[in-house]
């Protein structure tokens, strides 16, 4: 191991406050509670990020489904959640932070599960996002608010904090809530023994997950990254006239066969997010966008969690060939964990807090199961005005055609000028060369 890394100056951190090895855990319980873990990187960047934001507000990773109403029992979800956080060791930590070194705790399982009442003449969406603003960072990671304003339907919100959940993982959440929603299913319904094997399972995979970021943390791939960022110039405040507050959107579905197809897709989106970057943030500026890549470890069970590494990409301005090639270099340096990405941009003289610019996230639908209760299946919605942790995000999902979603942060981007960057966007999007 590199024991110049950050990683491995963070495992010796965690051996050092715990008394222990790596993995080492304070006098469990049953199903492991009272263990501590060390995080991965993922984690300690939405750690990080939470104790950077004036609120103190974790990353939410939150799913929308509409329900007939009365379809959905709340005490039959109730018992289902509390199954899930019992089966899914990620889903029963807290994070804390003992002498400078973030941990994740162990605990008995627990879940919220709610109806948000709207207030007289709000809509159900509206009591969403005001449960979503409320949200206490002590509390368990998977939360659930039901909420109905008398037209027939009800909004089922299915919420994790990112720190225990990344978006690999919500497929997963999805499949195994219906399923013990289905079966009747509680958390007295994981014996001891299959919570102890899980809590291994999900041990093993984060260090391994840190074995990984320490290898992919080594001077090749600090060079790479020091060379790659060099370039970066990040933007200032966006000029904006107005008090404009809250969260602006747009959306557009495209035919699926855009931007070359499914398979070769996410170079092409990658590219149009940088062009949109420019267009928003001006040509003389480099911005950092950064999107979720990588998975579990090759050895490690399929355990729930958050182990997606965050990898940041300049919007330079280069063509869309030029732009894949480079991509495809950085995906053999993804590895690296993203505060070693900002110390290796440091090194090459930018001025770069480690704030990112923009947000890429691409989903294929077809990997995701719906959420079935019941005999009724949740039909996927989005809520707009959500609070964004960078100027602007962009969302494509791949499904029976291709949903391409843009928000901006309307205290920092004028409305105007974000509308022009999502059509360039999709002008950049539509003019990918055919599969």
């Amino acid at each position: 191991m590199q024991s110049s890394s950050i990683t491995s100056s963070y495992l010796a951190g965690y051996r050092r406050v715990t008394g222990g090895t790596r993995g080492a855990a304070e006098a469990e319980g049953p199903g492991g509670s009272g263990a501590l873990l060390p995080v991965t990187g993922a984690q300690r960047r939405f750690l990080l990020a939470r104790r950077l934001d004036p609120a103190g507000r974790p990353a939410l990773v939150p799913l929308f489904f509409t329900f007939p109403a009365g379809a959905v029992d709340p005490d039959r979800l109730r018992a289902a959640a509390l199954h899930l956080a019992a089966l899914h060791p990620a889903l029963r930590t807290r994070p804390l932070v003992r002498r400078g070194v973030p941990l994740q705790r162990v605990t008995e399982p627990e879940a919220h599960v709610g109806r948000v009442r709207p207030r007289p003449g709000e809509r159900a969406e509206g009591a969403l996002l005001r449960a979503l603003a409320r949200w206490p960072a002590e509390g368990p990671p998977l939360r659930l608010f039901l909420a109905g304003d008398g037209d027939g339907e009800e909004i089922l919100a299915v919420v994790l904090d990112h720190v225990a959940c990344d978006e690999q993982s919500l497929g997963r959440v999805l499949a195994d809530l219906g399923d013990a929603y289905r079966d009747r299913l509680g958390p007295h319904d994981v014996p001891a023994d299959r919570a102890e094997a899980g809590l291994a399972s999900y041990r093993d995979a984060v260090l391994l997950q840190l074995d990984a970021e320490d290898g992919g943390s080594g001077p090749r791939a600090l060079a790479h990254w020091t060379r790659r960022l060099a370039g970066l110039r990040p933007p200032g405040p966006v000029p904006h006239e107005g008090t404009s507050a809250g969260t602006g959107t747009a959306r557009r579905r495209l035919p699926l066969g855009v931007a070359g197809g499914r398979a070769a897709a996410f170079p092409a989106v990658l590219h149009a997010c940088a062009r949109a970057a420019r267009t928003l943030h001006g040509p003389d500026r480099v911005a950092a966008l950064g999107y979720p890549w990588g998975g579990r470890p090759a050895a490690a069970a399929p355990v729930l969690g958050c182990f997606l590494n965050t990898v940041v990409h300049p919007a330079d301005d280069v063509g869309p060939g030029e732009r894949t090639v480079a991509w495809w270099d950085d995906l053999d340096h993804a590895d690296a964990p993203f505060d070693s990405v900002v110390h290796a941009a440091r090194g090459a003289g930018v001025p770069w807090s480690g704030r990112l610019d923009g947000l890429l996230t691409f989903e294929d639908l077809g990997r995701r199961p719906p959420l079935r209760l019941g005999d009724a299946t949740g039909r996927e919605t989005h809520l707009d005005d959500r609070p964004l942790p960078a100027p602007f995000a962009v969302s494509v999902s791949y499904g029976t055609d291709v949903l391409v979603r843009m928000a901006w942060d309307r205290a920092a981007v004028p409305d105007g000028l974000a509308r022009d960057a999502f059509e360039t966007l999709l002008d950049t999007l539509s003019a990918a060369p055919a599969s």
